[in-house]
């Protein structure tokens, strides 16, 4: 990620936008987020990491809903000189890659966090299994193919690395074969930054019971039962599997460049606080600027005059 701006710049650049009291707040809980929820180098223990944890930030939904309309007023911003920039021949642009467990939520970031942005300047992909076209190609094609254009901000709901747990859990592929890719994710990944695309991976953290909760939930309102997929009950027999296969996963692909956040996601609106925060703060050091104009402003006045 780019260079971290120090804690005056920050202030700066939030009272660029006039909501008062609100952006202060804002401001305030977001010098810390990345640097809280960022996941240390080493070995990786899920189990030691709170699934409710509320570690920076608010504490309190009400407070959460609060500074999410500050949030949302500098997003849409600072995302519309990142499209101005492009315009001008910027290539720089943000990659938001959510992964987590069936029911931790990426469909809610989606819906609560990409939803304050301009959807014009937003590329979402959803990965699903991949189909026999995608199956003839290495695993990182269709990845390639959906990486977001300069100026977007692009989101992966999975992505890459559904190819080194999925494909683990349930033996889609010899072992030798899968242990080769993370060195490719990483390698993959390197090559986005190289081409100005900064990455913000975020694993959405709940636990067993949660995700108990929230299927029942579907199964308890006719509203949700388009949101219920029997294969989901089948996939959480494998959860163990599954956490090993995250932990190793976040270990090996948690470089400097493209680090993993680690997000806690038994509740859902500090889930969405915590995201949009990281993608503020991504925003914010990254600073794109309105380009000057490449044309003279007086005589297109006098132009326009005379029309």
């Amino acid at each position: 990620m780019a260079p971290k701006k120090s804690r005056s710049d920050s202030k700066k650049s939030s009272k660029k936008v006039d909501r008062g009291d609100v952006i202060e707040q804002v401001t305030a809980q977001q010098d810390s987020t990345a640097k809280v929820l960022s996941l240390p180098p080493g070995p990786v223990d899920l189990r030691s990491i709170a699934t409710a944890g509320r570690p920076a930030g608010p504490q309190q939904k009400d407070e959460a809903q609060r500074l999410m309309i500050g949030i949302g007023t500098e997003l849409a911003a600072l995302q519309e000189k990142l499209v101005a920039e492009s315009i001008r021949g910027g290539q720089r642009r943000v990659l938001l890659v959510l992964q987590g467990m069936d029911t931790s939520g990426k469909d809610g970031v989606v819906k609560h966090v990409l939803g304050l942005l301009n959807p014009a300047g937003v590329h979402l992909t959803s990965f699903k299994k991949p189909n026999k076209e995608e199956l003839a190609h290495d695993f990182l094609w269709r990845i390639a193919a959906q990486v977001p254009l300069a100026g977007q901000i692009g989101v992966f709901n999975r992505s890459q690395y559904e190819d080194v747990l999925v494909v683990r859990v349930h033996d889609l592929v010899p072992r030798e074969e899968w242990s080769k890719r993370y060195a490719k994710i990483n390698a993959f990944e390197r090559g986005l930054l190289r081409n100005g695309t900064v990455v913000v991976k975020c694993f959405l953290h709940i636990s067993k019971d949660t995700q108990r909760e929230r299927l029942e939930a579907r199964l308890d309102d006719p509203t949700k039962y388009w949101k219920y997929n029997p294969a989901d009950l089948t996939e959480r027999g494998y959860w163990s599997d599954y956490q090993d296969a995250y932990a190793e996963a976040l270990r090996r692909c948690n470089t400097l460049g493209a680090p993993w956040f680690v997000i806690p996601s038994d509740r859902k609106w500090y889930r969405n606080w915590a995201i949009a925060s990281l993608l503020l703060e991504t925003l914010r050091e990254l600073d794109p600027q309105y380009p000057p104009a490449d044309f003279n402003v007086d005589e297109e006045r006098e132009r326009l005059a005379e029309s």
